[in-house]
């Protein structure tokens, strides 16, 4: 029941969201609410479940330090600006877009990052004692969280270099991989499901399954691939160089 609390309480929140979008005319603002929607699960389970184990304690800060973290940067990058995914969504789903959104956009992401989510509620609900799945949890999540972090840093910094917007970021943790963000982002995902992996429930591992196929094949590595190649020329040689997700040893012996 506490669950099905948390998808209310999500879908509230998305419905701000919509209703936000009548104000801005845009539907950017709901990549700041995404990684919120998932701690709104952590915080409804830990408001309706009073006895809190010091693994509820820990991912709540975790989660709270990841979701705000995340939030916070969309909000400031995306800033007075609509991102060119949703102006392709609101050209392919006129008319009366505006009335669509509420279920393309704000509502499907609102259930997705509920399902998603599903292994914090597992985690902050639960008594079970503390195991080394725990530990695992907690470096797979500093990993992920690094990576997220300095990546983001990293093109953040060379995006606003003068010149670089044909340019490619081929260093720093970019020479490794093409989207080390994402990969940080799924190395977070694979850590919460471990905290909740650590209380014996198995329905923790679709969390980050689904969230992996995400960030490879919907509005990850696959989106963004779609669209590069036009705006960065030499965005194929790159390519042939560096691992796509899983960092690795670049193939074309590119300089850090």
């Amino acid at each position: 029941m506490i669950y099905t609390y948390a998808l209310i309480a999500i879908l509230l929140f998305a419905l701000s969201g919509w209703l936000l979008s009548f104000a801005t005319h845009h539907y950017s603002h709901v990549d700041s609410m995404w990684s919120l929607f998932m701690a709104i699960t952590a915080y409804i389970s830990a408001i309706f479940y009073y006895d809190l184990s010091v693994r509820a304690c820990l991912v709540l800060a975790l989660v709270s330090l990841w979701a705000l973290r995340l939030s916070i940067f969309l909000t400031w990058r995306n800033w007075g600006k609509e991102d060119h995914r949703y102006d392709t969504i609101r050209n392919n789903n006129e008319p009366h877009f505006w009335f669509k959104s509420v279920y393309l956009i704000f509502g499907l992401q609102a259930v997705l990052a509920w399902v998603i989510s599903y292994p914090l509620y597992a985690a902050v609900t639960s008594q079970a004692p503390l195991q080394w799945l725990d530990s695992a949890a907690i470096l797979l999540f500093g990993l992920g969280f690094y990576w997220e972090v300095v990546a983001d840093f990293q093109l953040t910094r060379f995006r606003n270099q003068p010149g670089h917007d044909t340019k490619v970021l081929d260093s720093g943790l970019w020479r490794y991989s093409r989207h080390p963000n994402y990969f940080g982002e799924c190395l977070i995902w694979w850590g919460f499901a471990l905290f909740g992996a650590a209380t014996g429930d198995h329905w923790v591992w679709i969390s980050p399954v689904i969230m992996t196929f995400l960030l490879l094949k919907v509005s990850g590595v696959s989106l963004m691939e779609n669209t590069i190649h036009s705006r960065r020329p030499g965005y194929a040689d790159y390519v042939k160089n560096t691992n796509a997700f899983i960092p690795g040893i670049p193939k074309g012996g590119q300089d850090a």
